[in-house]
């Protein structure tokens, strides 16, 4: 009951850290300052544990149906690939779902611009995201390791068909390698990624690859799911040296497509 009112109180006080607007995301966000309480505000106050697990995803399924937009994306997901250990990009997960269409409602309603704007995705995985902003106006570079880009291709080319106001290319990028001008010539306006916090080694690649790809323009928004709060303060407290992170709330988030186990950041670079 302590932690829980200790963490209510923390609550209480984000508004006295809450930012009108953070790089090119023109909502509020609530300014990571204090990467243990952050945590502990997350736990204690979403309670993730208790929210539905795979609430907008079957990783079962061979394809995953989802509609955004004006028009039905189809999914193809690859669930025997789960079987190979690390390979979690062959199928859809909440935070991927909840980002997308967290991109189309800030879109929507003017808190971001992304017509005629350069973005990458990092760890792509089966592509919604990029879909998604590309189907938005973006001129998208969709990533992943070597052995996830077959799948990821079929998924441009099943769903990015007929008009689509930007485009979508599919690129090999291994985080903590030298970045290739492509994407660092002109730097990207976003950068996006889902579920790409999962372990402390990943942590200190992806904090590379970030401050490389990267400039004072750059506005990086990056959600995940709650799973484990070690590596998710690893993470933040990382980043925050680099970055200044802001948390957007969920009332920001698409009202259809809302959980307690996800979490959004915007990180601008100091």
């Amino acid at each position: 009951m302590a932690a829980r009112a200790t963490a209510v109180e923390a609550e209480e006080e984000d508004a006295e850290n809450t930012a009108a607007e953070l790089g090119s995301y023109k909502g509020e966000v609530v300014l990571v300052t204090d990467c243990e309480e952050e945590i502990m505000l997350l736990w204690a106050i979403q309670q993730p544990i208790f929210s539905k697990h795979n609430a907008y995803v079957s990783q079962s399924s061979l394809q995953l149906k989802i509609d955004a937009c004006g028009r039905s994306l189809s999914i193809l997901q690859s669930p025997s690939s789960l079987a190979t250990p690390g390979v979690t990009g062959s199928v859809m997960w909440d935070s991927g779902i909840v980002l997308g269409k967290c991109l189309e409602y800030s879109v929507e309603s003017g808190k971001i611009l992304l017509q005629g704007k350069k973005v990458v995705e990092l760890g792509s995985g089966c592509g919604f995201v990029g879909c998604i902003a590309a189907l938005l106006g973006a001129q998208v570079i969709l990533t992943d390791l070597p052995d996830r880009l077959k799948l990821l291709r079929k998924n441009l080319e099943s769903n990015l068909y007929g008009h689509v106001r930007g485009s979508a290319t599919v690129s090999e990028l291994t985080w903590g390698d030298g970045l290739h001008t492509d994407f660092t010539d002109p730097l990207p306006d976003f950068v996006v990624g889902s579920d790409v916090v999962y372990s402390e080694g990943a942590v200190t690649d992806l904090i590379e690859t970030l401050v490389e790809l990267c400039g004072k323009q750059t506005t990086v928004i990056l959600a995940g799911e709650l799973r484990n709060d070690a590596i998710l303060e690893y993470f933040l407290e990382a980043a925050t040296k680099e970055f200044v992170v802001g948390r957007i709330d969920q009332k920001q988030w698409h009202p259809d497509y809302c959980s307690s186990r996800v979490v959004i950041y915007v990180l601008v670079k100091k």
